[in-house]
């Protein structure tokens, strides 16, 4: 259920966090645990499952408190 290397990374906006995979837009047969990723820190997040990796639009976010 690998996902090619050379695939480009799924692009999220601030507005769809929190991110998890399998995302809406995969298909059914190819379904995982859903997991969460926190793309907050890096800006970036890549599913253990799969390989998926997840961009933040903007890149990554301080912690705020």
């Amino acid at each position: 259920m690998g996902r090619p290397s050379d695939a480009p990374a799924v692009a999220v906006k601030p507005a769809d966090l929190p991110v998890f995979c399998p995302n809406p837009a995969m298909p059914l047969w190819s379904s995982h645990p859903r997991v969460y990723l926190d793309v907050g820190e890096t800006g970036t997040a890549r599913c253990p499952y799969c390989g998926t990796e997840y961009r933040l639009e903007g890149g990554a976010r301080p912690a705020s408190h």
